[in-house]
């Protein structure tokens, strides 16, 4: 098999599971992933034959594709702002809005040599992008999961990136006097409903770790609460939120003393992450 059939081999078989767009991508995903060729270089060798190795490894992936596992549990590894991350079902799979976030960050600290701290760090993929765009800053990073701190470890080690990672149950007040003092503190913390289940792809909600994603249909802000709660005084507080919260969000941060609440939207234009200080 060539690279070009690989390629139109592996399209047409995820029809099963995918639309015609998705197929494409997730292809290409795995062919660059496998043969170590971006889809440039693959479309101008697409008449190079496969080894027989890299055959039945692709023959292994799809297989596990089609019983609709993530390609990016598939492979091992997700890109997130330009670096690739080693993945497993013990961390959410890194999503373009999240670089949103990292990027505002960015912007407002550029200057200088912030200290921060990332809750439900997971991947690690928010700290050691911020510790890449801000080499003078001093970041840790805090999880409640074992199994997501020995991949956020990982990927620190992999990229050079010096994150203090601290194991914490976070909704544990008692854990807070542990926190180091910092004038950043960002999140991406679970924020989705458990009766929102019912709209969610199937590859989501069996595939990727319920502790990172799901909060009670009752309490659904738990974690926005207690993160304006440890926000010190000079302290900006930066997170991701459920799009269909913002202002809901917005407003218990104002009720919880935190001023110059901002919630911006994301390329899509849904209410995606918030900035606020005390």
């Amino acid at each position: 098999m060539t690279t070009g059939a690989a390629y139109e081999y592996l399209t047409r078989s995820l029809l099963a599971v995918y639309d015609p767009r998705e197929a494409a991508s997730v292809a290409d995903l795995v062919l660059e992933s496998r043969l170590g060729l971006r889809r440039m270089d693959r479309i101008l060798r697409k008449t190079d034959p496969l080894a027989p190795g890299q055959a039945a490894q692709l023959e292994a992936d799809l297989a596990q594709l089609l019983r609709q596992r993530p390609v990016q549990y598939v492979l091992g590894e997700a890109w997130f702002d330009g670096l690739l991350f080693h993945v497993n079902e013990d961390v959410l799979i890194p999503r373009p809005e999240t670089e949103e976030l990292v990027h505002w960050i960015v912007e407002d600290a550029r200057s200088g040599a912030p200290r921060i701290l990332d809750i439900g760090t997971g991947s690690g993929c928010i700290p050691i992008a911020l510790q890449k765009h801000l080499p003078n800053a001093a970041i840790h990073a805090l999880d409640v999961s074992p199994g997501a701190l020995t991949i956020a470890r990982a990927n620190a080690e992999r990229h050079h990136a010096p994150v203090r990672f601290i194991q914490a149950d976070f909704l544990d007040k008692s854990t807070w006097t542990t926190l180091p003092a910092v004038d950043i503190l960002v999140s991406n913390p679970p924020y989705i409903a458990e009766k929102e289940k019912a709209a969610m792809h199937d590859r989501v909600l069996t595939q990727e770790p319920h502790l990172a994603l799901f909060v009670p249909d009752d309490d659904a802000l738990v974690f926005y609460r207690k993160l304006a709660r440890v926000t010190n005084a000079g302290t900006v507080l930066y997170v991701e939120i459920n799009e269909s919260l913002g202002p809901q969000t917005a407003a218990l941060f104002e009720s919880e003393g935190l001023n110059e609440v901002t919630l911006k939207k994301d390329m899509q234009g849904k209410d995606r992450m918030i900035r606020a200080r005390r």
